[in-house]
């Protein structure tokens, strides 16, 4: 498998999970905006720009006034933002275009679909009104290539590739959103366990998908300890980091099966998942979650170059 090939399919898959979570992220500030006055809806439209780490394009063109609707249009459809959902779409677009021939004909219809439909929704600034249709809207058609993908390919490399593309990519968003939790949401470490604190565990829930399933599993009971538990450690959750891991072992042996080797790739992440099989949430949350996450994304990222530089995505 050519090496350029590898590279379209993890790089469409990344970015169709990117413009997921990007719209999932929006979803929830939106909600918690519309709870909060004036001064604090601000701080909650700053930690969304901040956890898609955005906030220097953001404040070149929009200075530091963080209005709900300069954020989400910014995030949506700016064309000034690389970041963009719409340049997002483009971008997975672009890459299935180019390796059209290693998808099949179901894919690479949902993802085409998936642009011209949301490049019509987007083609004119997004209102308030319109804010949750439009966010639906970006769920659905990432839910139709994600069937596609699940229901048409084969189980091979190239499946290998795109899977490894989500889940890199879904692990980075999840362990932002639990850094920026308490670096950028929370105002003080006094109100840590108070009833605002609850509420922003919930939104963290919420932009993750997780809510009902966390609600389900705990009879209710918001507890910050056990939600950072539950995105951290819990494998039954598929956004969590765990869950994220060990897909990402299980296609990194597939490729290993494949190609009849290991690659660096392969160690970086055994030496990953050996830390978390290690790890539990009190001794993460004793040697203090941002310094984990901060950990963590790095290993992540290490990961992905790794498989860039071993699969030989741009020779």
């Amino acid at each position: 498998m050519l090496g350029r090939t590898a590279n379209g399919v993890f790089w469409m898959a990344r970015y169709l999970e990117r413009a997921e979570n990007t719209a999932r992220l929006l979803e929830a500030g939106f909600r918690m905006a519309l709870t909060r006055d004036q001064s604090a809806s601000h701080e909650e439209w700053r930690s969304v720009i901040t956890t898609v780490g955005a906030a220097f394009d953001y404040e070149a063109v929009h200075g530091t006034e963080y209005s709900g609707d300069k954020v989400w249009n910014f995030l949506l459809r700016d064309k000034g933002n690389p970041g963009s959902v719409l340049a997002m779409i483009e971008g997975a677009r672009t890459n299935a275009r180019a390796v059209r021939t290693a998808l099949t004909r179901e894919v690479w219809e949902a993802v085409n679909e998936s642009w011209m439909s949301l490049k019509d929704v987007l083609a004119r600034p997004v209102r308030e009104p319109m804010l949750g249709e439009v966010l639906a809207a970006i769920r659905r058609q990432m839910t139709l290539v994600r069937g596609a993908m699940e229901g048409t390919m084969l189980r091979n490399e190239i499946h290998n590739f795109t899977r490894i593309g989500t889940f890199i990519e879904r692990a980075d968003n999840t362990a932002r959103i639990l850094d920026v939790k308490y670096y950028v949401l929370l105002p003080s470490i006094a109100w840590v366990g108070s009833s605002l604190d609850n509420v922003q565990w919930e939104s963290v829930l919420r932009s993750v998908a997780g809510e009902r399933s966390y609600r389900w599993l705990n009879a209710g009971k918001m507890d910050p300890r056990g939600i950072a538990e539950f995105l951290i450690l819990d494998q039954r959750f598929p956004r969590s980091l765990a869950f994220c891991i060990d897909k990402l072992r299980s296609n990194l042996f597939g490729l290993a099966h494949e190609y009849g080797h290991e690659t660096s790739a392969h160690e970086l992440l055994r030496g990953l998942g050996t830390r978390f099989h290690q790890s539990s949430i009190d001794s993460i949350l004793e040697g203090g979650l941002h310094e984990f996450i901060t950990l963590f994304v790095a290993c992540n990222q290490q990961v992905a170059q790794a498989i860039e530089y071993d699969y030989r995505f741009y020779a």
